[in-house]
């Protein structure tokens, strides 16, 4: 399945969501946070928290709803050293949460984590994560999903060639 990341379908996206979209509700009330207490079931919990939602409800404020959990079990588990025991394909999904994060302390925390790890290709999407919210203070390809107002400056951006779009 790993020829999917970060390259999805619908397909992909509808078998994601009957597979696991009712893992995913019991996640969002909190029913699997002892997950969090383990290095590798706390991997588990943010892939389900983090990545989940963003292929079961692409173009949808749902995608987004449980993202603040992930962020939360991702820097628990960084203070635990969780993420130091994972391979880097691992570590990879661990730190994204920080990455998806509209919070620059969390963004720069993404960028330095993914460079001590060596992961070069992700540190490239972390730094560019990283420069989107610190221009905007956000991710302005989130705004219509979100009901935001896109100020001038993130339109003029949304409408241009190097505009990232999720």
């Amino acid at each position: 399945m790993s020829e999917h990341w970060f390259r999805s379908t619908e397909a992909i996206d509808t078998q994601i969501r009957e597979k696991y979209q009712a893992i995913w509700e019991e996640a969002s009330r909190g029913e699997l946070d002892s997950w969090a207490e383990k290095a590798d079931a706390s991997l588990a919990l943010i892939i389900v928290l983090d990545q989940f939602p963003l292929n079961m409800f692409r173009g949808d404020v749902r995608a987004y709803s449980t993202e603040a959990r992930a962020v939360d079990i991702c820097l628990s588990g960084i203070d635990k050293q969780f993420d130091l025991t994972f391979s880097g394909k691992q570590q990879a999904f661990y730190y994204m949460p920080l990455m998806h994060s509209e919070n620059l302390e969390h963004q720069v925390l993404s960028v330095e984590k993914y460079r001590a790890a060596g992961l070069a290709d992700n540190l490239r999407f972390a730094e560019h994560h990283r420069d989107l919210v610190q221009r905007f203070g956000r991710f302005p390809h989130r705004n219509a999903i979100l009901g935001r107002e896109s100020s001038d400056q993130e339109k003029e951006y949304l409408l241009s060639d190097e505009a990232f779009h999720g």
